[in-house]
C-alpha cells in the first residue's frame, strides 16, 4: 500500500508537469488537478462504506478515476483558456466553458459510471475480487461529478485573479501575450 500510494503521488506530479507544458502555465494544471482530491475521497469513502480493503484492484480503480476526472477538468479549463485568449474575461470564459462543455463532461462521466456499475456489483466470473475497482470508480465519479462542476470554475476564477495580481508582477511567472509564461 505504501509503494502504491507513492506511485499515486508520482502520477499526480507527472500529470502536473504534462499539463504545465500543455497550458504553458504554473496555475492551470493545479486548476485541472483540483478535482482529484474530491474524487479520491469519494472513491475511498465508498470503499470504506462497503467494507472493502484498499487492494491492488482498488488502486487500479483510483488510477482510472484520476484519469477520467482529470479529463473532465481538461475539457472545461482548456475551453476557458481558449476563450480567454480570444479576449473574453475570465468570468465569461469559464461561464461559457461550463455551458458548452457540460454535456460532453456529463456524457463521458455517465459512460464511465455505468461501465463500472457491473464491476462494482460483482457481476461476472470472479466478480467479487474486482468489486473494489468498480466501487472506487463509481463512488469517486458520483462525488466528483456533483462537486467538480461547481468547484473547478470557482478555482479557475480565483487562480486567474491570483495570476493577475501576484504572479504577473514577477518576470519568471508572468504570462506572455498568448496566455502562457515567458
Amino acid at each position: 500500500v505504501k509503494s502504491l500510494s507513492f506511485l499515486l503521488l508520482v502520477a499526480v506530479f507527472v500529470m502536473y508537469v504534462i499539463l504545465g507544458i500543455l497550458y504553458e502555465s504554473y496555475i492551470h494544471p493545479v486548476t485541472v488537478l483540483s478535482s482529484l482530491p474530491v474524487a479520491t475521497v469519494g472513491g475511498l469513502a465508498t470503499l470504506w462504506l462497503c467494507g472493502m480493503e484498499l487492494s491492488l484492484y482498488a488502486f487500479i480503480g483510483l488510477f482510472m478515476l484520476m484519469g477520467i476526472v482529470k479529463k473532465n477538468g481538461i475539457m472545461m479549463i482548456d475551453f476557458a483558456v481558449e476563450c480567454q485568449q480570444q479576449g473574453m474575461s475570465a468570468y465569461d470564459a469559464v461561464h461559457r466553458a461550463c455551458l458548452v462543455r457540460f454535456r460532453p463532461i456529463l456524457m463521458t462521466s455517465l459512460a464511465a459510471f455505468m461501465g463500472a456499475v457491473p464491476i462494482a456489483l460483482g457481476w461476472g466470473a470472479d466478480g467479487a475480487s474486482r468489486m473494489p475497482l468498480g466501487l472506487a470508480i463509481v463512488g469517486g465519479m458520483a462525488v466528483s461529478q456533483l462537486l467538480t462542476l461547481f468547484i473547478t470554475p470557482v478555482i479557475y476564477l480565483y487562480f486567474e485573479e491570483f495570476q493577475e495580481k501576484v504572479l504577473d508582477r514577477t518576470a519568471f511567472f508572468r504570462r506572455s501575450i498568448y496566455g502562457g509564461v515567458h
